[in-house]
């Protein structure tokens, strides 16, 4: 039941973490900063005294089980915010909120994860191309918000790796003073109550793995996908903050206090496959917690969130974050169904037989149980109780709220031979290769229909499962995978969101504990899908930009990988999404990560910080608001508002009525000192994209022009519409390309 419980990163939903019932809950306080504060360890002494200022004299509650429960402070924060998390009572915040210098107080919120040969499918390879140009991204950290690590673990070996940096000032706390390594160069447990940073759910574990995993031969899984197991920057080092538990639910109060700790310690990198729903960026503890590390210099990215494919549900939306969705890569674990008729369809599974000999036997449909139509065709535990199905091959309905893994288990105690999962329609052609404890495998919501309609044709159905192995080769690949969270952005529309998209289905990497009963523990590996799986390879590759180009921002790195993305597949067509029809910008962003050309990407955009502050002011937060993001008192009165779409941003989404709308962005030269590029622009439907002047003309390295983009809409229409283009800066060397969303309003 371990691993039935640890694969529950696949859900993207808020789970509660239980505690005891008590007026008592913990608050993220916000505060104005106190007058001459400075960076100095006195002062944060001083500084956590201030905090303390602001507790209540009434300092104990009453819990249901009539004890009284001290209100305590439990983080004092002074990089991420100012302000401080604490237990309180409603009472007591009400009280503190008379108190000078209070700005707000939020109960925490929990937030859940989103959840080999992908580095080959990226690119990436040994003494060749980005790999050797960053030397496997030796000398950055990474740093890793998740639910810990097994530190154990084969991937986190430090042969050959170099010592840390000078700079660094992380720690391996609790048991894992001895477990640290040249890899492994810090772990942090914010786990209250569970003090160790050792990773009881998998889910970090893996994560780690793909970001910055050593390289380890002989990995399979069931015998499929063997080969070396490699993370995309595998000379980086790994810092662990354990901020989740093993049930997946991750509070903001841990999460803030974490990023506190990892500014100071001195990562590079942020990596963070979390989130929950959309806030506006003041009330988001993770965009909080990120400007601040940007500010600083860390580059962050973060998971997109696994709601799709409905619109408006990309999470970890705020501009200074990489956003990433997800997409399939070209390795298939390749499984076949063939029916009684001949027909045969297609689905994928990480369990493979140690001989597959095609038998066919019966089918039975789970959904024909007459007593029990509500759990029944969900093949749930326990409500497989028809003798009949014993020696046949069950189709069960996929499930969302139960583990295909649980579905096939049920199937096989009720003495079920295999199964076939029919997912969702929504779905698509996004298919899960899951480490099954029976023959079985996924198949579409439209294959699934046909074999139903088999089944209820024929007297004797009848269906064999073969199993294939691995197959490298997919030309459809990258496909957007239909979880995958899709933009717009709702807290803020003038940012393209995601970012960008990487591999995240069927991922190969770490895990602490063996899902084919392997008894060689030291060396357990799982394959696992979710926009959780796709960020690390983003964190990876910003790690081997960071190690390639030392000098370059974060905003910088974000734009070298967007303006190089790829919008093609493997089969020179436009990419596409679980529906096999052309996704769109809201679905893949800029396109999916292309590593070697994002280190050579010709001009980037690179956004100014202070360019912040008139963009929060233009999303109409009052001054208190936009000061709790900066830290510090601003008024939006004395600043030069400016739309989201002017941030100097790689790509645009605007909102366009009768009234055309100027832009201007500003590119930096990295490429070519002296070089000449031509805008090349493909505007929208109904739009037309005008670019002054068409051409910029550089002669030295780092130097800045800026055009303008003018939007103007040509046609009237009855309905708002969504349309897409794109402008590129080409040169006979370098190709900067920046996707356009445009939301026409209806006349």
């Amino acid at each position: 039941m371990g691993f039935l419980k640890i694969l529950l990163i696949f859900i993207f939903c808020s789970f509660l973490r239980p505690s005891i019932q008590s007026d008592l809950e913990t608050y993220i306080v916000h505060v104005e900063s106190p007058e001459n504060q400075i960076s100095t360890q006195s002062s944060l002494t001083d500084l956590e005294s201030y905090y303390l200022s602001f507790l209540p004299k009434t300092t104990t509650a009453i819990s249901s089980s009539g004890d009284e429960e001290a209100a305590s402070m439990i983080y004092s924060y002074h990089n991420v915010m100012k302000g401080f998390a604490a237990r309180l009572t409603a009472a007591q915040v009400k009280e503190m909120e008379k108190k000078h210098g209070f700005v707000s107080a939020q109960k925490q919120r929990i937030f859940s994860l989103h959840t080999t040969h992908t580095p080959s499918f990226l690119g990436l390879q040994q003494n060749m191309g980005l790999w050797k140009d960053s030397n496997f991204g030796v000398g950055v950290i990474i740093g890793v918000l998740d639910t810990g690590i097994l530190p154990d673990h084969p991937s986190f070996s430090d042969v050959g790796m170099p010592p840390p940096p000078a700079k660094w000032k992380g720690v391996c706390e609790s048991n894992f003073t001895t477990k640290c390594n040249n890899k492994l160069i810090g772990a942090r447990s914010y786990q209250l109550g569970n003090g160790s940073p050792i990773d009881d759910n998998g889910h970090g574990t893996h994560t780690a793995g793909t970001a910055a995993g050593a390289f380890v031969k002989g990995v399979n899984i069931f015998g499929n996908a063997n080969g070396t197991a490699v993370g995309v920057a595998p000379l980086a080092h790994i810092a662990v903050y354990k901020v989740c538990s093993s049930d997946g639910g991750c509070s903001d109060s841990d999460i803030l206090a974490a990023m506190d700790a990892a500014i100071d310690d001195g990562v590079d990198i942020l990596s963070i496959s979390l989130g929950g729903s959309t806030k506006p960026f003041h009330d988001d503890g993770i965009a909080l917690g990120t400007y601040s590390a940007t500010e600083r210099g860390i580059f962050v990215s973060a998971s997109a969130g696994n709601s799709g494919p409905s619109l408006g549900t990309v999470a970890n939306e705020a501009p200074w974050i990489l956003t990433v969705g997800a997409s399939t890569h070209d390795r298939k674990l390749k499984v076949t169904v063939k029916l009684g008729n001949s027909e045969e369809f297609e689905g994928e599974s990480a369990y493979h037989p140690k001989t597959s000999n095609s038998t066919f036997f019966p089918l039975y449909d789970a959904g024909k149980n007459e007593s029990d139509q509500f759990s029944a065709p969900f093949c749930s535990p326990g409500s497989l109780n028809d003798p009949a199905i014993k020696g046949k091959i069950v189709l069960c309905l996929r499930s969302i709220s139960l583990l295909r893994v649980a579905q096939g288990q049920s199937v096989k105690d009720a003495g079920g031979v295999g199964m076939i999962l029919i997912n969702e329609q929504k779905r698509g052609v996004t298919k899960s290769a899951e480490a099954h404890v029976l023959p079985a495998l996924d198949v579409s919501n439209a294959d699934g229909k046909k074999i139903l309609a088999y089944m209820n044709s024929s007297s004797n159905p009848v269906a064999s499962i073969t199993f294939h192995g691995t197959v490298i080769g997919d030309k459809n690949a990258p496909i957007v995978a239909s979880f995958s969270s899709r933009g717009p952005s709702v807290a803020s529309p003038g940012i393209l969101k995601p970012d960008i998209i990487g591999p995240g289905v069927n991922v190969l990497a770490a895990w602490p504990t063996s899902v084919d009963n392997n008894k060689n523990t030291k060396s357990t590996f799982n394959i696992v899908s979710g926009t959780s799986m796709s960020c690390p390879h983003l964190s990876g590759v910003a790690a081997l930009l960071k190690s390639a180009h030392p000098d370059w921002s974060p905003a910088a790195i974000k734009s070298a990988m967007m303006t190089t993305a790829d919008t093609v597949n493997l089969a020179n067509s436009p990419i596409l999404d679980e529906r096999l029809i052309s996704a769109d910008l809201f679905a893949m962003g800029a396109g999916h990560v292309n590593p070697s050309r994002a280190s050579d990407p010709g001009l980037v955009y690179d956004t100014p910080f202070e360019d912040y502050i008139p963009y929060l002011c233009g999303l109409n937060y009052t001054n208190r608001e936009v000061g709790k993001v900066l830290q510090r008192k601003v008024n939006c009165s004395e600043v030069k508002r400016i739309p989201e779409g002017q941030l100097n941003y790689p790509s645009f989404s605007i909102r366009l009525g009768s009234t055309p709308q100027t832009y201007t962005r500003t590119v930096t030269n990295v490429g070519d000192a002296k070089s000449s590029y031509k805008v090349e622009i493909v505007s929208p439907k109904g739009v037309v994209v005008k670019v002054e002047p068409s051409a910029l003309n550089f002669s030295t390295l780092n130097q800045k022009l800026t055009y303008q983009v003018i939007f103007t809409k040509t046609t009237n229409i009855s309905t708002t519409s969504d349309v897409e283009g794109f402008l590129k800066w080409n040169s006979n060397r370098h190709s900067v390309r920046s996707p356009i969303a445009v939301r026409v309003s209806a006349e």
